[in-house]
């Protein structure tokens, strides 16, 4: 599908504002079964007997945020300019769906002081998304940005976040609203997606979009726990924004952050 320069540019510009509204130029979404973490194949995977470890200080996790040279193929950035800058810049219209909206912008999904969060991108010689501007944008899109996550608890706090983000891909499959640095953006549909399999705990789900009648966008979010941290990826691919088509958290950035943590 050719998409109109009106909604390239409006998914361009939501960049350099809010990784939660980079479609927000254009629309918003998400829906169905459930994905809770120890239930059904391809919801996710869990490991309900390995013991709770000590949870890791928000130092000790900007340390084991994937760095450049981690990732082949792949820069990394602070994500300063692109991230909230905590969960009170983000608001979900129903308590059920907030831990999914903090799973979106890179935040803990659950309570916790220790996090840490940037985005990884792909390499390319197009300008990075902040710098896009009118005259670059139709050269801009061929590239996967993935905003990274890290979350630490205590006790068997990080096992209960993965749940609340498990039990909430059923609560809000119907779609929720977001109020973020001052866009509302609308979720249409939540659904279960299949589980990567990774650490001790697993979920993943689908969020999807209406680009404001340029067709579907529907990204993929995936939540990982080994030990006492959670690691969460959403990922934007603009080459296939309003193509209907899931963007997937590539698997090297997902195996490598997780490889780090273990």
């Amino acid at each position: 599908m050719k998409r109109s320069s009106r909604a390239l540019t409006g998914a361009a510009a939501t960049v350099s504002v809010l990784s939660l509204a980079l479609v927000t130029g254009c629309g918003g979404g998400s829906g169905a079964d459930s994905g809770k973490a120890a239930a059904s194949p391809g919801t996710g995977t869990s490991a309900a007997t390995a013991p709770a470890a000590k949870a890791r200080s928000a130092a000790e996790l900007e340390k084991l945020l994937l760095a450049k040279g981690d990732v082949a193929g792949y820069d990394v950035d602070p994500g300063d300019d692109t991230l909230p800058k905590g969960k009170s810049a983000v608001k979900a219209d129903r308590s059920a769906c907030t831990p999914l909206a903090y799973a979106i912008s890179g935040l803990p999904p659950a309570d916790t002081e220790a996090s840490a969060n940037n985005t990884v991108t792909s390499q390319t010689s197009t300008p990075s998304p902040g710098a896009l501007d009118g005259a670059s944008v139709e050269g801009a899109f061929d590239i996967d940005m993935t905003i990274v996550g890290l979350s630490s608890y205590e006790g068997d706090g990080a096992e209960k976040a993965v749940e609340a983000v498990s039990d909430g891909i059923a609560a809000c499959s119907g779609g929720f609203g977001i109020a973020a640095e001052g866009e509302n953006l609308k979720i249409t549909k939540v659904a279960a997606g299949k589980a990567s399999g990774k650490g001790d705990q697993s979920v993943a789900f689908a969020v999807s979009s209406d680009m404001d009648g340029e067709g579907t966008a529907t990204f993929t979010v995936d939540v990982v726990r080994v030990g006492s941290t959670v690691s969460t990826y959403y990922t934007v691919d603009f080459a296939s924004l309003g193509s209907g088509k899931a963007a997937t958290v590539p698997a090297a950035v997902l195996d490598a952050q997780v490889g780090k943590l273990t």
